[in-house]
């Protein structure tokens, strides 16, 4: 870009340059949203029993996932953190850091000591495809520190690596920035002029009219002059004065002729389908009621987080479990119901019809009302009046067969 195009470009009030997308308030706040809903999910450790499941106590590493993941790290921390690198570079990395305990004479094992965050633009995957360091087809990750300077080099197993949806080879996904690029970057450009029309004290570009010709030492005077005259909120209502032989002649382009508020919203709209979220969740609400922002928060779940939350967990059931575990039915689960809080009255007849219908017990509907157990409340109720499917009515046959005896 020359000298003149970006002079141009400051003029018109586009700022030149390579533009962050993170200082987009859309993309920003759709990176916040996917982020912090990661965050706030808490991970359950399971075991299969029969067609159910039930709470099992977690190994060591498990436990540090659910309770802390590093010495400096809540767990809300550190998804919160795993997942804002995930989108916004596509791909998200934590280290395993483990330790070797002795065991015996012949042998020993590794116990998982702490989970630690990579960010991501520091972090390069290499595909072992020749065998060159005794495994071929595996995956080497080689992390540049940035806080200490040095290189370090882990094999697959010792990374979780949680992807976007988007990938084309199955290793490496792709960011929203990367697939949007220009319509992330027009939406920055966008929000560049409006702020600079702020600082322009909302008054519109000007064209100088004068006859003759200038040297242009004097007409870049003479334009410096006028920009300091014009420009800037102080200046705003100011009676300008024009010598004889100039005219101000102003560019009015009108943000509403442009359909410059539509044309955002629309481009906003436009990243925040990509990303999975939905328009209440960016403060739209002009077609949202609270009937309807419950359904787009049900929608969110099933259409966003559900496939999120299923890649986090099979990528931590797998690196974090032994197989043994595994194959006895061990397993781990985001709690997804913390999306799908709703107000006191709405909790509270779900939970009495669960109770009454024999799906909770009494304890386990005080435990998500954070009440303690009582005694005798770890068994199921149901209505006396209930039968099962196969004996419906039994009864009024057994009337039947008596009346006939009788006669």
């Amino acid at each position: 870009m020359s000298l003149e195009d970006e002079e141009l470009l400051k003029w018109l009030g586009i700022k030149p340059g390579k533009q962050k997308a993170i200082n987009e308030v859309t993309y920003y706040t759709c990176l916040k949203m996917l982020a912090e809903t990661m965050g706030k999910l808490p991970l359950k450790f399971y075991k299969t029993e029969g067609e159910g499941r039930v709470r099992a106590d977690p190994d060591a590493g498990i436990g540090l996932l659910m309770n802390r993941p590093n010495p400096v790290m809540t767990p809300a921390t550190f998804w919160t953190t795993i997942e804002a690198n995930c989108q916004h570079y596509g791909n998200g990395f934590a280290w395993i850091q483990t330790v070797y305990i002795k065991k015996g004479k012949y042998g020993g094992e590794y116990k998982i000591k702490s989970f630690w965050p990579m960010q991501s633009d520091c972090v390069q995957v290499i595909m072992d495809d020749t065998g060159l360091f005794g495994n071929a087809g595996k995956l080497y990750y080689r992390y540049s520190d940035p806080k200490t300077g040095k290189t370090y080099t882990f094999s697959q197993e010792n990374v979780l690596h949680f992807k976007t949806w988007c990938s084309f080879d199955g290793i490496m996904g792709k960011s929203v920035q990367d697939i949007l690029r220009t319509t992330v970057d027009g939406l920055g450009e966008s929000q560049n002029y409006l702020n600079n029309l702020y600082k322009q004290g909302l008054t519109a570009s000007m064209v100088l009219q004068y006859t003759g010709d200038l040297d242009p030492k004097l007409r870049k005077k003479l334009q410096e002059e006028y920009t300091e005259l014009m420009s800037g909120p102080k200046n705003v209502g100011k009676v300008v004065p024009v010598p004889i032989g100039l005219t101000l002649q102003p560019l009015n382009i009108k943000l509403t002729d442009a359909q410059f508020y539509e044309l955002k919203k629309y481009t906003s709209l436009q990243i925040a389908g990509a990303f999975g979220i939905k328009p209440n969740q960016i403060n739209d609400y002009e077609k949202s009621s609270y009937a309807n922002s419950e359904t787009q928060q049900l929608a969110f779940l099933v259409d966003t987080m559900l496939y999120r939350l299923t890649q986090y967990e099979q990528e931590i059931n797998y690196k974090c479990l032994a197989e043994k575990q595994r194959i006895a039915g061990y397993f781990t689960k985001f709690n997804e119901k913390a999306l799908l809080r709703t107000d006191a009255k709405t909790q509270m007849d779900v939970i009495k019809t669960a109770v009454n219908n024999g799906i909770y017990t009494p304890n386990e509907a005080r435990s998500l009302l954070d009440y303690p157990a009582k005694e005798g409340g770890e068994v199921l109720i149901v209505n006396g009046n209930y039968v099962p499917l196969t004996k419906v009515g039994a009864a009024y046959q057994k009337k039947g067969s008596e009346e006939e005896g009788q006669q």
